[in-house]
């Protein structure tokens, strides 16, 4: 089996917050890709059991940047 590409950033309770994340982290030239349970989309946080936890994960070689810039995004 090859090996994943992709390592995980961050987890998060809410897919607001995810989708800004992301936006920022693809602004500074790191693909992102989202993993949520599928529960549809609400703009009001779910969180029973864990549905509404969205994994972000970024390129492993873009790993290290992109934890520079998760600090940055949650000091603003």
């Amino acid at each position: 089996m090859d090996e994943m590409k992709y390592a995980l950033l961050t987890g998060l309770h809410n897919r607001m917050q995810a989708d800004l994340l992301e936006s920022y982290l693809e602004a500074n030239g790191i693909d992102v890709e989202l993993f949520q349970e599928s529960i549809g989309r609400s703009i009001y946080p779910v969180t029973i059991d864990g549905l509404g936890f969205v994994q972000v994960f970024v390129p492993k070689e873009k790993l290290e940047q992109a934890q520079e810039l998760l600090k940055k995004f949650e000091e603003e």
